[in-house]
């Protein structure tokens, strides 16, 4: 690889990622999640674009930050609320989406307009809880039982996907990709024992001295933790999201268990993560989207952004009948229905794969953005058309603070 080249598609990307927090803030109107400039931004640097920037010169970077996107995601999923009422009732309406994407992309595959048939029954399945928590907070969304559900919602919209990815997005046949899930999960769950096995006073007495001095203690062994289970889902042919979401599970027990300082260590994760590697994964995917194709076809972008909403959304209204009145229902529907950050990764996975077409890719990632521009806005409105206060109680959050969105600053 061409040094030059490497280093300056690494300065094209950090530039973007430096210039889109000030766009963000600049323009007027309803906060959009940093996400979609990162995208665009890849765009216009990528080869589809001005050229440059080479994907393949940032790969590695981006492949980090792909994994941090998701050790994120696994640490704020708290696997507790998935054995509630909450849980439950997300579970059974991601099953009602998994049902109804499979009949619908299976009469689009015999209609021919789809070829990969598993991503793409995979992403209409998707919600983007890390992108919607701060858009939801900040306007009061996330009190209450509705918080709760809208959490166990999240989670199981992030999680169960990327099992499925797991599972079926392999080149080997689905046993062995069963067997391999449950070694890489059980490997997973040796590793949250080592609090339990590392009892040592003195040893805890360093990694609480060396948290916030140069040594950096703990954030380091979390980076060690995030690229051990990276290297071990991809020895046993598990994709890296996989491996990233067992970590940040791992991790979180970690931080609980350890007496270590939790606030302090989730903002080097923030600053690591959202300020370094993640933005790198998002400016680097959107430098492989093909916007003229999608502009050629725009009818894929709409359909995908219209079965978004049928699919992973409409099903709430059914699901949520007995426990949420009819407004927040509504406000359900728009919130699970926004997808991100699985759809970018299922797109990079296909398209890798050679699962996925690229004109699909483009335009499930295309319709992701949208669902971002559009359904937080739809169900904001909705609950501020329910008057000051309402939905709004104790508030429910997973961390000791707000966590930090995919790509939007929890305050500005």
């Amino acid at each position: 690889m061409d040094v030059t080249l490497g280093l300056q598609s690494l300065l094209a990307v950090f530039l973007v990622a430096a210039v889109t927090p000030v766009i963000a803030a600049a323009l007027p109107g309803p906060r959009i999640p940093q996400v979609v400039f990162f995208l665009i931004g890849g765009v216009i640097i990528g080869p589809h674009g001005l050229g440059v920037a080479d994907t393949g010169s940032v790969k590695l970077v981006a492949d980090g930050g792909l994994g941090f996107l998701f050790l994120l995601a696994g640490y704020e999923l708290d696997p507790a609320l998935l054995k509630q009422r909450p849980g439950r009732l997300a579970m059974a309406g991601w099953a009602v989406s998994v049902a109804l994407s499979v009949g619908t992309v299976a009469g689009l595959a015999a209609a021919g307009f789809v070829a990969d048939y598993v991503p793409v029954a995979l992403a209409l399945t998707t919600t983007a809880l890390g992108t919607l928590l701060p858009i939801l907070h900040d306007n009061g969304m996330l009190g209450g039982d509705f918080g709760r559900y809208v959490f166990a919602a999240g989670a199981v919209g992030e999680l169960f996907p990327i099992v499925a990815i797991a599972l079926f997005l392999t080149q080997g046949s689905h046993f062995t990709a069963l067997l391999s899930v449950a070694a890489v999960g059980l490997l997973a769950l040796a590793l949250s024992a080592v609090p339990f096995m590392a009892r040592s006073e003195r040893l805890r007495t360093i990694i609480r001295e060396g948290q916030n001095a140069t040594g950096q203690v703990m954030l380091r062994w979390s980076v060690v933790l995030l690229f051990a289970l990276l290297v071990i889902a991809a020895r046993f042919g598990q994709d890296v999201v996989l491996g990233a979401m067992l970590a940040g599970m791992v991790l979180r027990g970690w931080t609980r268990r350890m007496g270590i300082d939790v606030r302090g260590l989730e903002e080097k994760f923030d600053a690591v993560g959202y300020g370094v590697f993640i933005p790198v994964f998002f400016v680097s995917s959107g430098m492989t989207l093909d916007i003229a194709g999608i502009a050629q076809n725009p009818l894929r972008l709409a359909v995908f952004f219209l079965l978004l909403l049928l699919i992973r959304g409409l099903p709430s209204l059914l699901i949520y009948r007995r426990v949420l009145p009819l407004r927040q229902r509504a406000e359900m529907t728009f919130i699970t229905a926004t997808a991100m950050p699985l759809l970018v990764a299922l797109a990079e996975i296909g398209l890798r794969d050679g699962k996925m077409l690229p004109s699909n890719a483009a335009a499930l990632v295309g319709a992701g953005v949208l669902s971002v521009l559009v359904f937080p806005a739809v169900a904001t409105a909705l609950a501020k058309a329910g008057g000051p206060g309402a939905g709004q109680a104790a508030e429910l959050t997973p961390r000791a603070r707000p966590p930090a969105d995919s790509l939007l600053p929890w305050h500005r």
